[in-house]
């Protein structure tokens, strides 16, 4: 093995990138171990993070340690190792007789050190951190008892601590003086439902009140039984259907997480019938202009039918957005979660402004509208509550002339 030695000796160094040990022999737990240098302390240390079936286990060691840990895991219990520096890609390969074979090839661009080090030490911050249990997250299968995230449910992980930044936000919105009323519609498993509860009540001392809807009856009383459990007095979950929900009568915060279709629709005229102060709205299933919109120039486009049904995903939510601005909501659409992760990537946020703002359709809703002949569920609602008003405070008229 005096070859690996001076193998390590030479690459653990500021220039190494990563590491991959793996080729399992024999009874070693973790099927392979990655390698990659940090700073920390503004000292050049390497983290091991070893895959154990659906664990993830991390260890920090300088140069000389982890030297001895890799020569001894590739002594006995793998055969192959794969080194990428900021110059070379090393592969080692161990026979069964203990022979070592290396193979270098030098790299055609080479990467700064510097910036290598920048990369691999640019931790994110979660709210919820990796090593501390959560209880919901324990039962719920994102995290062991010790607070390791399952390999298998990391997506999951980021995807939770994606929406408690989201709500980070707009906790300036949220009156700390009172109770806060927070209606989740939709809210399925629960995994955003219990994480806002737990960020909220928990970690930031909210006086709240969750209420998390769906039409699964089975997932409703799982989830009431488990916010008993956890001691979350101020959590509930009911069987109902978001639009002839009635149990509320003041709304501080409008959750709706891939409620499908026109569901979303009409959790989002709820929220601004309720004067909700925020909406948070990851729609989904945006069938309903896929099936009304027309527009001679872009029969292009239309003729295809995935193009079309991406394109009404995005108007929908777009005239949406526009239409919480039209309501008096200060809005974004921000991406939720990356794309190669689940495509419900599109968050629609909205802040209801201060002062008294009548609802009025405005002159770039009503032009993006009739270019696309469309007739959206959520517009029809509003309308319907407040009366079809342009900018100018005229009532504004329906008739169309088709491209």
């Amino acid at each position: 093995m005096e070859q690996i030695n001076a193998l390590l000796k030479e690459i653990l160094t500021i220039d190494l990138i990563n590491i991959t040990i793996s080729g399992v022999r024999g009874d070693e737990p973790a099927s392979k171990i990655k390698i990659r240098p940090v700073l920390m302390k503004k000292e050049l240390y390497f983290q091991a993070t070893s895959y154990i079936d659906t664990k993830v286990i991390h260890s920090n060691d300088k140069a000389e340690a982890m030297a001895k840990k890799i020569a001894g895991w590739m002594e006995g219990s793998y055969k192959q190792m794969q080194i990428t520096t900021g110059t070379e890609e090393i592969s080692v390969l161990v026979s069964k007789k203990g022979k070592v074979t290396v193979k270098r090839r030098k790299k055609a661009v080479s990467v700064s050190p510097f910036e290598m080090v920048a990369s691999h030490n640019r931790e994110k911050r979660y709210i919820l951190k990796e090593g501390q249990p959560v209880d919901f997250l324990v039962d719920l299968g994102v995290m062991t008892r010790e607070g390791q995230v399952v390999h298998s449910r990391y997506d999951k992980f980021r995807q939770i601590n994606r929406f408690l930044e989201f709500i980070e936000d707009i906790l300036p919105a949220l009156d700390k003086g009172r109770t806060v009323h927070i209606i989740d519609f939709g809210c399925g498993k629960s995994y955003l439902t219990f994480a806002m509860y737990y960020y909220l009540k928990v970690l930031n001392g909210y006086d709240i009140q969750v209420t998390g809807l769906d039409l699964k009856k089975d997932v409703i009383e799982h989830c009431n039984q488990l916010a008993r459990r956890y001691g979350y007095d101020s959590l509930r979950f009911l069987h109902g259907d978001i639009a002839s929900y009635e149990g509320q009568d003041q709304v501080d915060m409008v959750v709706t997480l891939h409620a499908c279709d026109t569901a979303t629709d009409y959790a989002l005229f709820k929220a601004v019938l309720w004067n909700a102060r925020v909406i948070l709205s990851v729609p989904c299933c945006q069938h309903e202009l896929n099936q009304q919109m027309e527009c001679g120039a872009l029969t292009a486009v239309f003729q295809y039918g995935i193009l079309k049904e991406r394109m009404a995903a995005l108007v929908t939510d777009g005239l949406r957005a526009e239409l919480l601005t039209c309501a008096g909501y200060k809005t974004q659409v921000l991406e939720f979660i990356d794309m190669e992760h689940t495509p419900k990537n599109i968050l629609i946020r909205g802040v209801r402004e201060k002062g008294e703002k009548p609802f009025a359709l405005s002159d770039k809703y009503l032009s993006c509208r009739g270019l696309l002949h469309v007739s959206p569920t959520l517009e029809r609602l509003l309308t319907g509550a407040f009366g079809q008003k342009t900018p100018d405070g005229k009532e504004e008229s329906h008739s169309e002339t088709k491209d």
